[in-house]
């Protein structure tokens, strides 16, 4: 049995339709994104709620029928999630800039007490700078690094890689691994 249809879905306009088109066969599409377009053309073809629901991957047509109202009223913007509740971000932009700044420093082995850089010195180094983040977590560094495209792997540190310090001759010197 099929549901029946409460509000139908509005007449779509050309940059809609292509659009709609692009994001159903874009393989680089989020999931529920592709899935949201696949239903929307779904049902301006003219199949059931049912259909729509089948071919889009959902068990739901009560699925379709809010997509469809979420569409009317929204347009192109209802292939997005609403934004979540919960609390805002603690940090700005700038504090973030400030975060990947103090990466990119090198550490001083005197003042900070290492040569690399890994989330807790870090941590302790922005908390301890006269114009640092007192209560910034390891989590939130850990998050805004990954943000920022670092990543973390078992062999490396978040320092540069292909740079080390040696002593020689009784001095410390950098040298480049090519």
């Amino acid at each position: 049995m099929s549901h029946p249809i409460i509000q139908p879905l509005r007449p779509l306009t050309d940059t809609e339709r292509n659009e709609l088109t692009r994001v159903s066969h874009a393989p680089s599409e989020r999931q529920n994104r592709h899935q949201r377009a696949v239903a929307l053309l779904s049902v301006e073809a003219g199949n059931t709620l049912t259909d729509a629901a089948k071919v889009a991957g959902w068990k739901a047509p009560k699925t379709v029928s809010r997509l469809i109202r979420h569409f009317n009223e929204r347009g192109l913007a209802a292939l997005d999630d609403l934004p979540r509740s919960g609390r805002p971000r603690r940090y700005g932009l700038s504090e973030r800039a400030r975060i990947v700044q103090e990466l990119r420093r090198s550490p001083l082995r005197q003042e900070d007490g290492t040569a690399t850089w890994s989330l807790t010195t870090l941590r302790c180094a922005l908390r301890g700078a006269p114009d640092g983040l007192p209560q910034v977590s390891t989590f939130t560094i850990l998050y805004t690094l990954h943000e920022a495209g670092y990543r973390w792997q078992k062999s490396r540190t978040w320092c540069e890689t292909g740079k080390t310090l040696r002593k020689k001759n009784g001095r410390v010197e950098e040298s480049y691994d090519e």
